[in-house]
């Protein structure tokens, strides 16, 4: 065989390998491609248009990497948080009152005592918890509960130290209410982080009621906000609404319906929000300091009814848009970023817990737009209220039905 013969031959070769490379490429991408339908195949509620493109119904990914959805323990009671302990295991807030420990392979401790009787009527009840940055040192846990007082019931948060034998709360303690209290038993917010300054930043609910939700626009309401306090229940000074007239100085953003979900991006540091709508209308939002969010003078959802809401308009100036919005809704909750290297596709996307949508949602986010949507453990038939990364890497998330999920690469 000549030598321009085995030359030839070789780029044909070489040619082909490539085509194979390029065609196995093409269909990892196509796996992946958000130009693909989207997820979400129900009837909207409304004929709302977005106000851009991809605001909603993006189209949908697919995990290439083999992952597994595993129950650890299916016997908890009506769990709502769940957060890392230093060493690793987890504690979980339960709505009724108690919190426990629970080991990543499911190892569950006794309900800890010593935490101050909470409302659970309604939505109400033990809700989100973090411990403190310097919990190795200060072993203090703390968390959002529905308190019951006189005049109503609102969203409060209370601190207190994890006891050496990890059996009780020791010197629990209020160090702040979202006033004013109200009696009814919905929209409590309820979810908690520290940022990177160690302060708490808080949710609220508007407390869902007509005559409650126009606090949403007040600021000198708690209601319906996202809050910013010291670990003492302080303002943090600096807030955008320190020394304004009228205005509570713990305020940090406002026009929200109820945010049971909060995260900070894990490389721009951002702060990212869920909040469920009425019928329809479910929003991701990135929030701003001192930024109106617009409920209930803009939404993308109707009443439970099928009445409009107020003017029925999903604009207005001075108002922020939500970066993502859901109809049919998927009743958002906990939600978390994923920053570990583990299962690569998933960096920075973010993962929310959905419960009358009974799934995991997985969001692809580049330049602050979502451009891929994808459902996790959608035939587990499960109300997911939480879901945190835990110190493995991998993810974890509660049910409303008692169970404790890790989620992870095959």
């Amino acid at each position: 065989m000549t030598k321009s013969v085995l030359l030839m031959l070789a780029g044909a070769t070489l040619t082909f390998a490539s085509c194979q490379n390029k065609k196995s490429e093409s269909s990892e991408a196509a796996k992946t491609d958000s130009t693909s339908a989207p997820v979400e195949t129900q009837k909207a509620n409304t004929a709302y248009k977005p106000s851009f493109e991809g605001q909603t119904r993006i189209g949908s990914v697919k995990s290439t990497t083999p992952y597994e959805g595993k129950v650890l323990f299916s016997d908890l009671k009506n769990p709502w948080g769940i957060t890392s302990l230093p060493d690793g295991r987890l504690i979980i807030t339960e709505k009724a009152g108690t919190m426990r420990i629970a080991t990543t392979a499911g190892v569950v401790s006794a309900p800890i005592t010593g935490i101050p009787a909470v409302n659970s009527e309604g939505q109400g009840g033990l809700l989100g918890v973090r411990v403190d940055p310097e919990f190795e040192k200060n072993r203090m846990v703390y968390w959002v509960f529905s308190e019951h007082l006189p005049a109503g019931n609102l969203t409060a948060v209370a601190k207190g130290k994890l006891s050496a034998d990890e059996k009780k709360i020791e010197g629990a303690k209020v160090i702040y209410r979202a006033t004013p209290a109200y009696n009814g038993t919905l929209h409590y917010g309820g979810r908690i982080l520290f940022d990177k300054n160690a302060d708490l930043v808080i949710s609220t609910g508007e407390r869902s009621d007509t005559v409650t939700r126009p606090q949403a626009q007040h600021l000198n309401s708690s209601l319906g906000k996202v809050i910013r306090i010291t670990k003492e229940g302080k303002p943090v000074a600096g807030n955008p609404f320190e020394g304004k007239d009228g205005a509570k100085p713990e305020l940090y953003s406002y026009g929200h319906r109820n945010v049971q979900g909060l995260a900070f991006h894990p490389v721009t540091n951002d702060l990212w929000e869920v909040e469920f709508g009425p019928r329809g209308g479910d929003e991701l939002n990135r929030i701003e300091a001192g930024k109106n969010y617009g409920w209930p003078t803009i939404t993308y959802g109707i009443e439970y009814d099928g009445r409009k809401i107020g003017d029925s308009i999903q604009q207005k100036a001075g108002m922020e848009q939500p970066v993502y919005y859901w109809d049919p809704v998927v009743s958002p909750s906990g939600i978390t970023f994923y920053s570990s290297d583990s299962i690569p596709e998933w960096k920075n996307n973010l993962f929310i817990g959905g419960l009358s949508s009974m799934h995991i949602a997985r969001l692809v986010i580049e330049d602050n737009k979502v451009v891929g949507e994808e459902r996790l453990l959608a035939k587990e038939g499960q109300r997911f209220r939480d879901v945190t990364q835990g110190k493995d890497g991998a993810l974890y998330a509660v049910t409303d039905q008692g169970r404790l999920y890790r989620i992870y690469k095959k």
